[in-house]
């Protein structure tokens, strides 16, 4: 007993020392409760009054049998001229960040295809929510509401978040309002859930459970380190790694949505690959930190630059680029025009370059001079903007018309996204040579395609 007795104060001593650390205002002592125990109540009754409860209503197009085409198996099962929708409900939570405008912010899969949002507030008042703008790349969704008297979250630097810091998570799980379970940061920069997002998660071991999604992390200071989004788990219950997008990405995707709906992406226009330690031997460098720069797109910003092939890019805008996937998340929620300072190093010697984030479309090409069946469709070259650059060669496909020939291509369509890795089961390297093989008027044409993590072939004529 005197064992279990002293871990636990032990724990409790590291959690008070970690309030006290914090600078809750406790008029030089640590905050108490009425019997004289140090609390987190404060801290915790301060920043629920900053979650909401989401709930949202969808329908959904039920998948017929080839066979309820036939009037006849209709007529004689007498099945309806119409499919009857599914209505489908689901929970989530949100965070308020700005109070004056009623401005909430949720991930983008808790509101995805939602045909009605409702948001309920700490106080149990109601309200409809409409959506200013959704980025599924960093699933993050902004809402709006109209209501007076909200409490707003402060978002913290999640730069100087650390692993060992204390951490809060308030959200809804399962529908149990404003639950609040805590830990500590067990990792930061953690990626590769979802290979066509842009991943930078806190890790923590605060119990996040279905319901959670959009929901707060905080410090004790009571400030948004992040929003929590995804849970690993093989039961789909809570196994003590919960994943929260840093409060960086949220202000600069927040900021973007705000003024334009959506996130306008720029591009460097480089290919790049992580470093091995054979490579950091063979370039001469000290350490294999950083992002290798394999070819760069012709024409594009990175060329306009003075950035060239055999660059090992380990800073942009005095931040470290320790792997590619650094460089491509910062690149990627920074806006076109916005100019970015790049430290890289040549021949062994550090230099810094200064670069213009370009636009992608203006380094694609339209399908006028291609194949009828790609109409439609806006190609550029593979570049950091897509999440399997460095990892294959290929065109991306970077705009798709709803309706057009290339949106119904072999059945499946194109998307936007997509990488054409060959046409005619030749190698496509560059969109010089997609615009030599997909030329012509007519004919069949084989794409072989990379989606995500899977890969196709789609045959057109």
């Amino acid at each position: 007993m005197r064992i279990l007795f002293s871990s636990a104060f032990s724990v409790l001593a590291m959690l008070l020392a970690g309030l006290a650390h914090a600078g809750v205002p406790t008029s030089g002592r640590l905050p108490l409760n009425e019997s004289g125990v140090p609390t987190l109540a404060p801290i915790i009754e301060e920043a629920t009054r900053g979650v909401v409860n989401i709930s949202t209503r969808s329908r959904i197009e039920m998948r017929q049998n080839p066979l309820f085409n036939d009037p006849f198996f209709r007529r004689f099962f007498d099945i309806p001229e119409q499919p009857v929708p599914r209505e489908s409900t689901s929970l989530g939570s949100g965070v308020i960040i700005d109070a004056k405008e009623g401005l909430i912010i949720t991930n983008n899969h808790v509101i995805a295809n939602a045909t009605e949002i409702s948001v309920t507030l700490s106080d149990n008042r109601e309200y409809y929510a409409e959506v200013v703008g959704t980025d599924a790349r960093t699933d993050i969704a902004l809402l709006r509401i109209e209501a007076d008297n909200l409490h707003a979250l402060e978002l913290a630097d999640s730069d100087k978040v650390k692993v060992g810091d204390f951490v809060i998570a308030i959200g809804n799980p399962f529908g149990l309002a404003h639950t609040v379970t805590s830990g500590i940061v067990s990792a930061i920069g953690r990626g590769g859930l979802n290979a066509e997002n842009f991943e930078d998660f806190i890790q923590t071991d605060a119990s996040i459970n279905p319901g959670n999604s959009g929901g707060a992390l905080i410090d004790l200071r009571g400030r948004l380190v992040g929003v929590n989004t995804a849970i690993l788990s093989r039961s789909g219950g809570n196994i003590g790694i919960g994943f929260a997008i840093p409060a960086y990405m949220i202000r600069a995707v927040t900021t973007q949505l705000l003024e334009y709906g959506e996130v306008k992406r720029g591009t460097l226009g480089v290919h790049v690959q992580n470093v091995t330690q054979d490579i950091a031997r063979a370039f001469e460098l000290e350490s294999s930190q950083g992002a290798l720069i394999a070819s760069v797109v012709p024409n594009s910003p990175a060329d306009k630059a003075g950035l060239q092939a055999g660059d090992v890019i380990v800073g942009v805008n005095g931040e470290r680029v320790v792997r590619y996937s650094d460089l491509r998340n910062m690149i990627g929620l920074m806006r076109v025009g916005e100019k970015v300072q790049l430290e890289i190093i040549r021949d062994g010697k550090r230099q810094r370059i200064n670069a213009v984030i370009g636009d992608p479309s203006e380094q694609g090409m339209g399908s006028e001079s291609l194949h009828p069946a790609l109409e439609g469709a806006t190609f550029g070259e593979l570049d950091e903007s897509s999440p399997l650059f460095g990892k294959v060669k290929g065109v991306m496909v970077r705009e798709v018309e709803r309706g057009s020939p290339a949106a119904r291509a072999g059945g499946v369509g194109l998307r936007a996204g997509d990488i054409i890795t060959s046409v005619n089961r030749q190698e496509v390297t560059s969109l010089e040579d997609f615009r030599k093989l997909a030329s012509g008027e007519g004919g069949l044409l084989l794409l072989n395609i990379r989606r995500g993590n899977t890969a196709l072939f789609i045959a057109v004529r």
